[in-house]
């Protein structure tokens, strides 16, 4: 049996939904958790923030806001954090994964969550009145889809409450030759997204391409008024690459963002992507990272 919904009983039913996964993950509406002691810590001689992280962390899940330091120790490094878009593109991911993805976002201050459109509804209500972004994929993994699918696609994801759309480009075409499509491809989906005040990051999927073809992607994009360029979907034969970051800037200059995206698993390989010219970060161990960061 099909059961249809107008919007306002789906709207209605998004945000039950959100209420039982806010309650499922923080114990509860207005619930307040006792923090963790450190009474095993007496030998970090108040420097907890740098000999202890996990320790750290686990009181800030439990509600803790500010820690006291002693006298010498140096900032916790998180500052990376603002450039990772925390990914979960999988088919398969569950509602309880995303809520989860979103809960991570904001205790790391991640830049944004990136999802596939299905669960922008949910992580716009999780994320309301947060700094961090609600990022989805239009014409993914492949592509392969018409200048009017991917327009309608923006448009119902905006409407949805997506902040930034990571477009996939007509990859046929450009290696056909047929810059004029690729071109029309990527401004129909910059125009609707800008007309609703959010940004576009162009997929170029590099793995699939020569330089030449790199380089003229990357042009084209930035012809249509793209705000950043992206590597790679994660979902093809390769991902990110030092060489295709770098190239990939020189190609368009100072102004354009670059997101480096697939196969960026360590702090190391974050730190090269953004040494190589990358000012956004596509990563589903973000996590990981930051835990990494905050250990140095």
């Amino acid at each position: 049996m099909t059961i249809s919904l107008d919007n306002a009983t789906l709207n209605r039913l998004v945000e039950a939904i959100t209420q039982e996964i806010i309650r499922a993950t923080h114990g509860g509406v207005g619930a307040v958790t006792a923090a963790p002691t450190f009474d095993s810590c007496r030998d970090c001689l108040g420097q907890c923030a740098q000999k202890c992280p996990d320790r750290i962390m686990a009181a800030i899940q439990a509600g803790a806001e500010r820690f006291t330091a002693s006298l010498g120790i140096s900032g916790v490094k998180t500052d990376i954090a603002h450039l990772i878009d925390h990914t979960l593109l999988k088919p398969e991911a569950t509602v309880q994964q995303i809520a989860q993805l979103c809960h991570e976002a904001l205790l790391y201050r991640f830049a944004s969550v990136c999802i596939n459109p299905a669960h922008v509804k949910l992580a716009a209500q999780l994320l309301q009145n947060s700094d961090v972004k609600v990022c989805t994929v239009v014409g993914f993994p492949l592509g392969a889809t018409s200048i009017e699918a991917k327009v309608f696609e923006t448009e119902q994801a905006l409407i949805d409450g997506a902040t930034e759309i990571d477009m996939v480009i007509n990859i046929g075409a450009l290696k056909s030759g047929d810059d004029a499509l690729v071109e029309r491809d990527i401004a129909a989906v910059v125009e609707t997204t800008h007309r609703h005040g959010a940004l576009v990051k162009v997929i170029i999927e590099a793995a699939l391409l020569t330089d030449e073809e790199k380089v003229r992607a990357c042009q084209l994009a930035k012809k249509a008024g793209a705000d950043f360029v992206k590597t790679s979907t994660g979902f093809s034969s390769g991902g990110a690459t030092i060489e295709d970051v770098a190239l990939m800037r020189r190609t368009v200059g100072p102004n354009v963002g670059v997101k480096a995206a697939g196969g960026i698993r360590t702090l190391a390989d974050a730190q090269n992507m953004i040494s190589a010219g990358a000012t956004r970060l596509g990563v589903s161990a973000g996590v990981k990272i930051i835990q990494e960061a905050q250990s140095l």
